[in-house]
């Protein structure tokens, strides 16, 4: 995912040249309705979409009410997260609305080059880390303390991990330390990718349901948990910057501030929606609801996110107010 704080994320390689990001970025490009008829102010509003339902939540309610408050043509662009930052140069990608840290893609992009900039805080609490179903926690009480994980390996062992036990991990662009904690705290452990949010869900879900073990890679927010209340592992304790280098991590993963980032060439722009995306702000339970329209309750994303917008006006305006 997601998500955070040091050089933590796994390489996705830079393929081609910003023209050509979709090409190369692993995902398709969709574009949705047009703006409101009669109204230019806004024009064109790209939004990168990164491939995890809490990010699509933040996306599309932003989106929506780009569209129908402001009169943007909003497209959605999905992208990998390296790949979507990419774009800010060339225009094809106005905003990141959820970044999880990415210490080496902020230098770059924002410190070095300078064609993207940090625009604030979404009020999401980011958490990443290692996670077994509620039913483990129930059956062996010290299962949740690394320092006990070896003497339990032998239970996670699968046709994929071989001799070792298996730790599930999401998709592999997804920010992890994972194989380096295996590794440095000396774990009989093999990381496996699931490869997507969907099939780290449905692996946990499964494991609750039939009392199978597993252990693996999650974080929240995420409305998932409302429904299956996995158990974290404690990790060593993280201190500042024990991460600093990411072969050498042996530490939990920090608490996150996730942020939005826009283009430079996108926050000199005067679009309204700049101003909504700098606004933009709210809480883990409100993209966890949202989370939870589009993946359990089956609506689209456009549709969940008008659900919310209508039901919190109140919040819809402070995005949309002057500061």
């Amino acid at each position: 995912m997601k998500k955070w704080i040091s050089a933590k994320s796994a390489a996705v390689a830079l393929c081609v040249p910003a023209l050509f990001l979709t090409a190369c970025s692993g995902g398709d490009i969709s574009a949705s309705s047009s703006a409101a008829s009669g109204s230019t102010a806004c024009g064109t509003f790209n939004i990168a979409i990164n491939q995890w339902v809490g990010y699509e939540a933040d996306a599309h309610v932003i989106g929506t009410v780009a569209k129908q408050k402001l009169g943007c043509d909003v497209k959605y662009k999905t992208l990998k997260e390296e790949v979507a930052w990419q774009g800010f140069a060339s225009g094809e990608v106005d905003t990141v609305v959820e970044n999880w840290g990415h210490a080496d893609l902020t230098k770059k992009y924002i410190t070095d080059e300078k064609t993207a900039q940090d625009a604030g805080l979404t009020g999401n609490k980011g958490v990443i880390g290692w996670f077994v179903p509620p039913w483990m926690k129930e059956k062996y009480p010290d299962i949740t303390d690394y320092k006990n994980l070896n003497k339990y390996a032998d239970l996670f062992k699968t046709s994929e991990s071989g001799s070792q036990g298996q730790l599930l991990d999401g998709d592999p662009s997804f920010v992890t330390n994972d194989e380096a904690l295996v590794k440095n705290l000396n774990l009989n452990f093999k990381v496996v990718y699931a490869g997507s949010e969907a099939a780290l869900i449905q692996a946990f879900r499964q494991a609750e349901k039939n009392k199978t073990p597993l252990i693996g890679y999650f974080y929240e927010p995420q409305w998932f948990l409302s429904e299956v209340p996995l158990v974290k592992v404690d990790l060593p304790k993280y201190t500042d910057g024990c991460d600093a280098d990411p072969a050498k991590v042996a530490c939990d993963y920090p608490l996150y501030e996730l942020n939005k980032i826009v283009s430079t060439k996108f926050a000199n722009s005067g679009s309204p929606a700049y101003q909504l995306v700098k606004n933009f702000n709210w809480t883990n339970d409100d993209q966890n609801l949202v989370a939870k329209y589009i993946t359990a309750d089956k609506m689209s994303p456009d549709a969940a996110a008008e659900k919310w917008i209508n039901d919190n006006p109140d919040k819809v305006n402070a995005w949309l107010a002057k500061k």
